[in-house]
């Protein structure tokens, strides 16, 4: 058994030396690539990191624990119409020893023009894009994705993890199966979807959609007409000022909370089946009054604002900026 223990100790050190002995592997390539042109990445292995900013083509450079051309495929294409890498497994390792080699070390660093169309796809780590002027299309199987500083529209999804994105000058789509959502300051419209986890969202100037099975909905700044929900904790709207779009606000696993301007021209339609319904604007009531619903309109009315609660309250209050700081409007309605 000793003995054993012994051969079973020197193979794993041998094992450990062979790893730290590929420590560094580096493969660099320089690609063709005008501005407004497009670029596309598929791997199956790394953390992807990409910025815009080069001068002109396209540098990669991968950097690994791994002998990358033992095992790794790489396919570098240039066209008229952009440039495309694939990097993929050959496969040998991965059949031989299943997981084993998973949790390496490596990275893609790419730099591109700042204006193009940008493709990422990886099935091995997160993703990271920043200061690019086009369309950028992000997708990880393995891990998160953060967004910044983005003139044009945003596609991001993961299996497996968050996604951050901020400063974005375009419509922006968010979709995660296993994490939260935090996005900050979109010059356009917004969806964001997540099974896992909760959505924080500020500044957002266009239409929203945002909803979640796991956790919570709070949004600050909404310019438009918002829908939000959540199966999973409660949703918290907070209006831009001004913003008379309306909407639904619904939550099934807490409250509801809607902050608007009390100038806003919008008619409320309000229900809570576990908690009552307050309401701390002005609000010309239509109907009986009843502690747990509320239907009328504001400043003669317009969009409606429907807002549901299946596990708590329901509150309606005014939003607050430079102008209302430090006051709070009271009408009819309140209770």
């Amino acid at each position: 058994m000793n003995r054993m223990i012994a051969v079973i100790t020197l193979s794993l050190a041998v094992g450990l030396t062979a790893t730290s002995a590929w420590a560094d592997f580096k493969r660099e390539r320089t690609l063709t690539l005008e501005p407004g042109g497009s670029f596309t990445l598929e791997s199956d292995v790394g953390d992807v990191v990409l910025t815009g900013g080069s001068a002109s083509g396209a540098q990669v450079v991968v950097t690994s624990d791994r002998d990358l051309d033992r095992d790794f495929d790489f396919s570098f294409d240039e066209s008229a119409r952009g440039a495309t890498v694939k990097i993929k497994h050959r496969g040998s390792l991965r059949r031989l020893f299943g997981g084993w080699f998973e949790n390496d070390h490596t990275r893609i660093t790419i730099q591109v023009p700042t204006r193009a169309d940008v493709r990422l796809s990886t099935s091995g780590g997160s993703v990271r894009a920043s200061r690019l002027t086009g369309v950028l299309d992000v997708r990880s199987s393995g891990s998160s994705l953060d967004v910044e500083a983005i003139d044009g529209n945003v596609d991001g999804g993961t299996s497996g993890g968050s996604i951050h994105m901020r400063d974005v000058r375009g419509n922006v789509v968010a979709n995660t199966s296993g994490g939260s959502i935090t996005i900050t300051d979109v010059r356009g419209s917004l969806r964001a979807d997540t099974s896992g986890g909760g959505i924080n969202i500020d500044a957002v100037s266009g239409d929203l959609r945002a909803s979640t099975s796991g956790g919570s909905v709070d949004v600050r700044g909404a310019g438009g007409r918002v829908e939000a929900s959540s199966s999973g904790g409660g949703v918290t709207v907070r209006f831009a000022p001004g913003n008379s779009s309306g909407g639904t606000v619904s939550s099934s696993g807490g409250s509801v909370r809607a902050e608007i301007d009390p100038a806003a021209r919008v008619s409320i339609d309000a229900h809570a089946s576990g908690g009552s319904v307050n309401a701390d604007v002005p609000v010309t009531i239509q109907g009986k009054i009843e502690n747990d619903s509320l239907r009328g309109e504001m400043n003669g009315g317009g969009p409606v604002l429907r807002l549901r609660s299946s596990g708590g309250g329901v509150r309606i209050s005014a939003v607050r900026d430079a102008n209302t700081q430090g006051q709070r409007s009271k009408g009819k309605g309140q209770k």
